[in-house]
């Protein structure tokens, strides 16, 4: 990545490129001169993202998946600068009534995907490079009916804090950013439970410019605060 600015000309990973903040994180960093390979999961939903990018279908609660994906973007760029997990999945309800599955599917998705994902990346990452993983506001202060989902996210806050030290060896910087509730869309594809009633959410169009922003600026943490 370059000193004046780092996203020109940068090799992205974009993992849950199809999602709401996926696909407002594609377009900012296409914006910003970003070359741009797009991960995500269904192939339809990932053939509709609008910005341009090598486009790479595959599930990333796979270990495999994950070294695919990384080999995708070093095969069509030439070099990864960049990996960001806008990956997850939400589910509602107390941990009285919340199924066992729904709780696997909660932690396989939120912490095991970027714990993979970061692996898998670290070993090809140049100097300069960075890993920007989402945990989200829900990882400051857990809320009732979302205890487990609230954990995932929280484990993968504590997961960046370590590997940020680890990563400084090989001069990768760790981004973890904890916007808001935000406009994604992800209330409403809930795995379980029905979303409460919350209020209006941020636009992810400002929350991808934030995120852009931060990695632009040498950033190392992105609280809900600098929102």
């Amino acid at each position: 990545m370059n000193d004046s600015h780092p996203l020109d000309g940068a090799s992205v990973l974009l993992a849950g490129a199809s999602g709401g903040l996926g696909r407002a994180l594609a377009t900012e960093l296409d914006r910003r001169g970003a070359t741009l390979t797009l991960v995500a999961r269904d192939e339809r939903r990932l053939d509709a993202v609008a910005a341009p990018g090598h486009r790479v279908a595959l599930d990333l609660r796979l270990p495999s998946a994950c070294e695919a994906a990384v080999d995708a973007t070093v095969a069509h760029a030439g070099k990864i600068d960049v990996m960001i997990n806008a990956v997850g999945v939400v589910a509602f309800g107390t941990v009285a009534d919340l199924s066992p599955d729904a709780m696997e599917e909660l932690f396989l998705t939120n912490t095991f995907v970027p714990i993979m994902l970061a692996k898998a990346a670290l070993g090809r990452l140049g100097e300069g490079g960075a890993i920007v993983n989402i945990s989200g506001v829900i990882a400051e202060q857990n809320l009732p009916g979302m205890a487990a989902y609230g954990a995932s996210k929280a484990a993968v806050r504590s997961f960046d804090e370590a590997l940020a030290r680890e990563a400084r060896r090989a001069k990768v910087r760790v981004l973890d950013a904890r916007p808001p509730h935000t406009e994604t869309g992800l209330a409403g594809r809930a795995i379980e439970g029905t979303a409460p009633k919350m209020p209006t959410g941020l636009d992810p169009r400002a929350v991808a410019v934030a995120i852009c922003d931060a990695l632009e600026q040498g950033a190392g943490d992105l609280p809900s605060s600098r929102f």
